[in-house]
Formats: C-alpha cells, structure tokens, sequence
C-alpha cells in the first residue's frame, strides 16, 4: 500500500474533504452538524488556525484551513475527526437509542480525508466557491445563504455562522 503523503511543509491553505463512514446517515441531524461546526472552530482555536470556510454535508464535509506553523494539518484532522465522532456518538446514544441500537458502533468518519495545497487567492476563491455551491448542486437550496450549515451567509451577508471566518495572512 502506498503510504498518503500530506504536503504541510509550507504555510499554504488547505482545502480538506472527508466522508461518512459507510453511507450511515448520522450526519442527517442538525445538532450532528453544528457538532461538526463546533469541533472544527475548537480544534483550530487550539492550533491558532484559521477556518476560511467550510460546509458540512449530509454525507461529507468541506473546510480550507491556514495555519501559522508548519506540520499542523495531520494532527488537527486526526482531532477533529476523532473529537466530532466522539460527540455525534453521544448524541446518537442519547437522543436516538432506538436507532443508535441498530448501527456497528465503530466510527462516524471514513478513516482517511483528502487535501489540497491552496497557494494563491485564486484557486482559494476557487475553492470557496465550489465548496459553497455543494449544496446547490444536491438540490437542498436554490441558494448557498440558504444553507445554513456553511459560511456562505458569512461572506454574503456578514452573518455569523458559528466560527470565525478569516482569509490568511498575504491572501487578503
């Protein structure tokens, strides 16, 4: 097996993307997705990071993240994702025992998550735009400020969307 490499040897932007595990639909909740979007802007708090946007899917989810310091992505991944499952497990055994009852109780994400080096304001634009647009495309809303599970309503409308949403620095 060929070994992922992650290229975080440089402070560039990162574009990440990871799934559910299994098709389970335990992103289908609201509290599950805001739990989602509460890890993601503790976990960065914790590492000086900065979310630049993010949308969180029924079936996947989407951020660019900066850091300050070099080496920083693997290890907040690994957090955010074991932190988040941990909390969406919770939820499941006590809001919905009868279905938390019937699911492999094993993990909530795919083990692994895609990323993207993001080193120029375009291809972050880019980026912005087609993470922005995922729910558009599934026919949840007719428009991004629609969906209220991104930070479209941050760079639209300047509406608070449960984290600080800040460019990188030399990106502005």
């Amino acid at each position: 097996m060929v070994a992922r490499r992650v290229y975080d040897s440089e402070r560039h932007a990162h574009f990440v993307t990871f799934s559910r595990y299994r098709r389970r639909t335990l992103l289908e909740h609201d509290q599950a997705k805001r739990i989602v979007i509460g890890h993601l802007g503790a976990k960065l708090t914790n590492r000086n990071g900065l979310c630049i946007g993010f949308v969180i899917m029924p079936d996947h989810v989407h951020a660019l993240v900066w850091f300050p310091e070099i080496k920083q992505l693997s290890r907040f991944m690994n957090e955010w994702k074991s932190q988040s499952s941990a909390a969406i497990r919770k939820l499941y055994e006590s809001r919905f025992p009868q279905y938390w009852s019937q699911v492999e109780r094993t993990t909530v994400w795919q083990p692994r998550y895609d990323g993207f080096n993001v080193f120029s304001r375009e291809k972050l634009e880019e980026k912005l735009t087609y993470l922005h647009l995922n729910p558009v495309r599934a026919g949840f809303v007719e428009k991004a400020i629609e969906w209220p599970y991104s930070s479209a309503r941050w760079y639209e409308q300047h509406k608070s969307v449960g984290l600080p949403i800040c460019w990188p620095p030399g990106m502005e």
